[in-house]
């Protein structure tokens, strides 16, 4: 009828057997259609990917090709970017700050009178520090110009310009220098060493071993480290900022800066070696000159170039020095552990003038009782003055004596 057609498929054949299923052919289809559309896709994607990565859709970058890359490559893939970083901190402001204002300082010696051939001896670094009229200053070390003929400084851009020395003083290890002001267009700022903690971030400036505007990045390790110099056959203690940011020879004059870009320290090298080991062979401590110590000493060599120390005009040794039968014979009282011997006095010194004699054993200089030699050479240089007039307590055949003395003047340069 009309819900069957002439073939009656549902009628079953005479033998008793279950009709043929058509389900199979049709899975069969589906799953060769979608493989074929597999491969037709990876093929279209190898053709299009390379034009997709320049483009920039991909986020990976896509070679086609022969390369010269090793073959081992191709085993273990790996992805190329290209990436570039502008790293800005406030280590970088300060480094930008104040390295334009940090030279080279080259010292130059004549071989000979007569050929006024001139040889580099030996190079530091230094610190435009004061820019005034026709001329700018720079502060160094004065182991750095120390025997030199001729100063030359070579400045941020690689000009190279003569410089004249305006004074030197040992003692501080520091030096002023003078150039023509025409190329300076960067000035450092000195800031405080007495505002400066442990701990705190210290960037050290300079050309060590004569590679200019290098910059090393520590910390300050101590504010107040005392350390023994020796110059012009005194002794004292210098009052240094150690700091392990790494001071190497050419770094010497540089700046040691704080985090602000201000200079707090002038470094030497000369003192590193001098307090780290008798080999050099310590690693992560340097020294640096305190710029509130420092800054009195630049002014008065600017200005006179020379610095005048007081002076008493006696040879003296250390009493703990002295071995125990030639301190017998001095007769002191028992007490009497701490004090300097007088071992030669000056013809016309004010230590003459005052009747100091050769056997005498000073034991104070105004109210301040000798614990070293070291100790007081470091006493009398840095809280006392040239003209002024102490008063001194000495032992003379075990006999306490007390004299005044106007302290007479030298410098060390």
């Amino acid at each position: 009828m009309g819900f069957y057609d002439e073939d009656h498929p549902n009628e079953r054949p005479d033998n008793g057997s279950r009709p043929a299923r058509r389900g199979g052919r049709g899975r069969g289809a589906w799953f060769l259609a979608g493989f074929i559309g597999a491969v037709v896709g990876m093929v279209c994607f190898l053709i299009f990917a390379p034009v997709l990565s320049d483009l920039g859709i991909l986020p990976y970058s896509v070679t086609t090709g022969s390369t010269d890359q090793n073959t081992t490559n191709t085993l273990n893939p790996s992805i190329n970017r290209d990436v570039r970083v502008n790293v800005t901190s406030r280590i970088t402001d300060a480094v930008d700050k104040v390295s334009p204002a940090v030279v080279a300082v080259i010292n130059l010696q004549q071989a000979n009178f007569f050929d006024n051939q001139y040889t580099e001896t030996g190079i530091g670094s230094g610190i435009i520090y004061k820019r005034a009229g026709p001329y700018a200053y720079i502060v160094t070390n004065n182991h750095v110009v120390s025997g030199a003929s001729r100063v030359e400084v070579r400045l941020n851009d690689n000009d190279k310009v003569e410089a004249k020395v305006l004074g030197k003083d040992a003692l501080y290890d520091l030096a002023v220098l003078r150039i023509p002001s025409s190329n300076i267009k960067t000035i450092a700022e000195f800031g405080s060493s007495s505002a400066l903690k442990r701990g705190e971030t210290a960037i050290a400036i300079g050309n060590p071993l004569g590679f200019s505007g290098s910059v090393t990045e520590g910390i300050i390790s101590s504010t107040n480290r005392t350390i023994p110099v020796e110059t012009n056959s005194t002794s004292m203690e210098a009052q240094v900022l150690q700091t392990d940011a790494a001071i190497n020879p050419g770094n010497s004059g540089g700046a040691l800066v704080n985090i602000a870009g201000q200079v707090v320290g002038i470094n030497s090298s000369k003192i590193a070696s001098t307090g780290s080991s008798s080999d050099g062979s310590v690693e992560g401590i340097g020294f640096a000159i305190p710029i509130d110590t420092a800054k009195p000493v630049i002014s008065q060599l600017e200005k006179t170039g020379k610095i005048q120390r007081p002076m008493l005009g006696i040879s003296i040794v250390d009493l703990s020095l002295v071995p125990a039968d030639e301190a017998s014979q001095l007769q002191l009282p028992g007490n009497v552990k701490q004090g300097l011997v007088v071992t030669d006095v000056q013809t016309g010194s004010p230590a003459s003038r005052s009747g100091l004699e050769p056997g005498d054993v000073i034991t104070q200089i105004e109210n301040h009782k000798i614990k070293s030699y070291i100790e007081f050479s470091t006493y009398m240089y840095t809280h006392l003055h040239a003209g002024q007039t102490v008063n001194i307590k000495y032992y003379r055949a075990g006999r306490l004596h007390s004299t005044q003395l106007k302290l007479g003047s030298k410098t060390f340069s």
